[in-house]
Protein backbone atom coordinates (compact mmCIF):
# COMPACT_ATOMS: atom_id res chain seq x y z
CA UNK A 1 0.00 0.00 0.00
CA UNK A 2 1.16 2.95 -0.97
CA UNK A 3 -0.79 5.60 0.47
CA UNK A 4 -0.47 4.84 4.02
CA UNK A 5 -3.35 2.22 5.29
CA UNK A 6 -6.78 3.93 5.98
CA UNK A 7 -7.44 1.23 8.49
CA UNK A 8 -4.69 2.84 10.80
CA UNK A 9 -5.17 5.58 13.27
CA UNK A 10 -2.83 8.02 13.59
CA UNK A 11 -1.75 10.17 16.81
CA UNK A 12 -3.64 13.65 16.18
CA UNK A 13 -1.80 14.92 19.21
CA UNK A 14 1.65 15.72 21.01
CA UNK A 15 1.83 15.26 24.66
CA UNK A 16 3.50 17.85 26.88
CA UNK A 17 7.17 17.58 27.14
CA UNK A 18 7.22 17.89 30.96
CA UNK A 19 3.94 16.11 31.66
CA UNK A 20 4.47 16.69 35.84
CA UNK A 21 5.18 19.57 36.41
CA UNK A 22 2.56 21.89 39.06
CA UNK A 23 2.17 24.76 36.91
CA UNK A 24 1.25 22.60 33.58
CA UNK A 25 -0.76 20.13 35.12
CA UNK A 26 -3.02 23.25 37.13
CA UNK A 27 -3.37 25.51 33.69
CA UNK A 28 -4.36 21.85 31.43
CA UNK A 29 -6.69 21.16 34.48
CA UNK A 30 -8.05 24.47 34.07
CA UNK A 31 -8.98 24.96 30.47
CA UNK A 32 -10.53 20.83 30.88
CA UNK A 33 -12.82 22.09 33.01
CA UNK A 34 -13.41 25.84 31.25
CA UNK A 35 -14.34 24.48 28.11
CA UNK A 36 -15.25 20.98 29.22
CA UNK A 37 -13.49 19.12 27.00
CA UNK A 38 -13.84 15.19 28.14
CA UNK A 39 -9.75 14.25 28.61
CA UNK A 40 -6.75 16.70 27.98
CA UNK A 41 -6.02 14.42 25.21
CA UNK A 42 -8.91 16.75 23.10
CA UNK A 43 -6.64 20.02 25.05
CA UNK A 44 -3.33 18.32 23.52
CA UNK A 45 -5.01 18.07 19.88
CA UNK A 46 -5.81 21.84 19.81
CA UNK A 47 -2.52 22.53 21.12
CA UNK A 48 -1.25 20.52 18.54
CA UNK A 49 -3.04 22.12 15.91
CA UNK A 50 -1.99 25.43 16.99
CA UNK A 51 1.15 24.56 17.44
CA UNK A 52 1.28 23.55 13.65
CA UNK A 53 -0.08 26.52 12.70
CA UNK A 54 3.14 28.44 14.40
CA UNK A 55 5.40 26.43 13.26
CA UNK A 56 4.42 27.16 9.17
CA UNK A 57 4.31 31.06 10.24
CA UNK A 58 7.85 30.84 11.31
CA UNK A 59 8.88 28.73 8.35
CA UNK A 60 7.13 31.46 5.91
CA UNK A 61 8.72 34.24 7.96
CA UNK A 62 12.52 32.63 7.12
CA UNK A 63 11.25 32.43 3.06
CA UNK A 64 11.76 34.82 0.28
CA UNK A 65 9.35 37.26 -0.40
CA UNK A 66 7.91 35.81 -3.41
CA UNK A 67 7.42 32.71 -1.87
CA UNK A 68 6.22 34.33 1.35
CA UNK A 69 3.00 35.94 -0.38
CA UNK A 70 1.62 33.26 -1.73
CA UNK A 71 1.84 31.43 1.52
CA UNK A 72 1.15 34.12 4.01
CA UNK A 73 -2.09 35.03 2.16
CA UNK A 74 -2.80 30.83 2.34
CA UNK A 75 -2.38 30.38 6.22
CA UNK A 76 -3.72 33.92 7.29
CA UNK A 77 -7.05 33.18 4.25
CA UNK A 78 -7.73 29.33 6.64
CA UNK A 79 -7.17 31.19 10.11
CA UNK A 80 -9.36 33.91 9.52
CA UNK A 81 -11.92 31.44 7.99
CA UNK A 82 -12.20 30.15 11.77
CA UNK A 83 -12.28 33.54 13.49
CA UNK A 84 -9.11 31.65 15.14
CA UNK A 85 -7.74 35.55 14.39
CA UNK A 86 -9.09 38.66 13.29
CA UNK A 87 -9.76 39.85 9.79
CA UNK A 88 -7.12 42.36 9.88
CA UNK A 89 -4.37 39.90 11.36
CA UNK A 90 -0.72 39.76 9.81
CA UNK A 91 1.68 37.16 10.04
CA UNK A 92 2.85 38.00 13.55
CA UNK A 93 -0.88 37.82 15.35
CA UNK A 94 -0.74 33.72 14.24
CA UNK A 95 2.61 33.51 16.55
CA UNK A 96 0.76 35.80 19.13
CA UNK A 97 -2.35 33.17 19.12
CA UNK A 98 -3.30 31.26 22.13
CA UNK A 99 -5.08 27.83 22.52
CA UNK A 100 -8.02 29.76 24.30
CA UNK A 101 -8.52 31.18 20.43
CA UNK A 102 -8.68 27.78 19.01
CA UNK A 103 -11.21 26.53 22.16
CA UNK A 104 -13.47 29.66 21.83
CA UNK A 105 -14.16 27.98 18.18
CA UNK A 106 -15.05 24.62 18.80
CA UNK A 107 -18.83 23.94 18.27
CA UNK A 108 -19.18 23.24 21.88
CA UNK A 109 -18.42 26.48 23.47
CA UNK A 110 -20.13 28.26 21.17
CA UNK A 111 -23.21 26.31 21.71
CA UNK A 112 -23.08 27.66 25.31
CA UNK A 113 -22.03 31.04 24.51
CA UNK A 114 -25.06 31.16 22.58
CA UNK A 115 -27.50 30.53 24.95
CA UNK A 116 -28.14 26.89 23.90
CA UNK A 117 -27.11 25.34 27.20
CA UNK A 118 -27.09 26.21 30.99
CA UNK A 119 -23.45 24.85 31.13
CA UNK A 120 -20.42 24.14 28.99
CA UNK A 121 -21.27 20.41 29.78
CA UNK A 122 -24.75 20.15 29.36
CA UNK A 123 -23.57 21.82 25.74
CA UNK A 124 -20.96 18.68 25.24
CA UNK A 125 -24.33 16.68 25.99
CA UNK A 126 -26.51 18.40 23.57
CA UNK A 127 -24.43 18.14 20.77
CA UNK A 128 -23.53 14.19 21.16
CA UNK A 129 -26.84 13.22 21.37
CA UNK A 130 -27.67 14.77 18.35
CA UNK A 131 -29.88 17.89 19.22
CA UNK A 132 -27.27 20.53 17.79
CA UNK A 133 -27.94 21.76 13.61
CA UNK A 134 -25.97 23.58 11.80
CA UNK A 135 -28.07 25.20 9.12
CA UNK A 136 -30.01 21.44 7.87
CA UNK A 137 -27.42 18.86 9.29
CA UNK A 138 -27.36 17.87 12.67
CA UNK A 139 -23.58 17.62 13.81
CA UNK A 140 -22.81 15.20 16.80
CA UNK A 141 -19.11 16.37 17.39
CA UNK A 142 -18.54 18.73 20.26
CA UNK A 143 -14.88 19.34 18.87
CA UNK A 144 -15.75 20.34 15.75
CA UNK A 145 -14.30 23.96 14.56
CA UNK A 146 -17.14 26.41 13.29
CA UNK A 147 -16.51 28.78 10.40
CA UNK A 148 -17.35 32.08 10.84
CA UNK A 149 -20.01 31.95 8.35
CA UNK A 150 -22.19 28.95 10.09
CA UNK A 151 -21.88 30.25 13.25
CA UNK A 152 -25.47 32.11 13.30
CA UNK A 153 -26.91 28.80 11.55
CA UNK A 154 -26.28 26.91 14.76
CA UNK A 155 -29.52 25.90 16.29
CA UNK A 156 -31.78 22.84 17.59
CA UNK A 157 -32.22 20.00 15.09
CA UNK A 158 -35.86 20.31 13.90
CA UNK A 159 -36.70 16.73 14.97
CA UNK A 160 -35.13 17.84 18.62
CA UNK A 161 -38.07 18.21 21.33
CA UNK A 162 -36.04 21.31 22.50
CA UNK A 163 -37.35 23.09 19.09
CA UNK A 164 -40.84 23.85 21.43
CA UNK A 165 -40.07 26.94 23.57
CA UNK A 166 -42.39 25.26 26.59
CA UNK A 167 -40.03 22.83 27.13
CA UNK A 168 -38.35 22.37 30.73
CA UNK A 169 -34.88 22.49 29.46
CA UNK A 170 -35.22 25.51 27.28
CA UNK A 171 -37.36 27.57 30.45
CA UNK A 172 -34.36 26.47 32.86
CA UNK A 173 -31.76 28.22 30.21
CA UNK A 174 -33.70 31.16 30.02
CA UNK A 175 -34.20 31.40 33.69
CA UNK A 176 -30.41 31.11 34.18
CA UNK A 177 -29.75 33.86 31.46
CA UNK A 178 -31.89 36.29 33.11
CA UNK A 179 -30.06 35.67 36.70
CA UNK A 180 -26.99 35.65 35.60
CA UNK A 181 -27.88 38.89 33.18
CA UNK A 182 -28.76 40.37 36.43
CA UNK A 183 -25.58 39.68 38.69
CA UNK A 184 -23.80 40.96 35.94
CA UNK A 185 -25.62 44.25 36.06
CA UNK A 186 -25.75 44.74 39.71
CA UNK A 187 -21.62 44.22 39.63
CA UNK A 188 -21.43 46.91 37.26
CA UNK A 189 -23.16 49.07 38.93
CA UNK A 190 -21.37 48.83 42.33
CA UNK A 191 -18.26 48.59 40.10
Amino acid sequence: MFMGDPKKQRKKYETPRFPWRTDVLQEELNLVGQYGLRNKRELWRHKTMLSKFRGIARSIIGTTPEDRRKMEMMLLKRLKKFSIIHETAVLDDVLDSTIEDILERRLQTIVFRKGLAKSIYQARQLTTHGHIAIGDRSVTIPGYLVPREEENLITYTPRSPLTNPNHPLRQTIAVVATTEAKIEETQVKEG
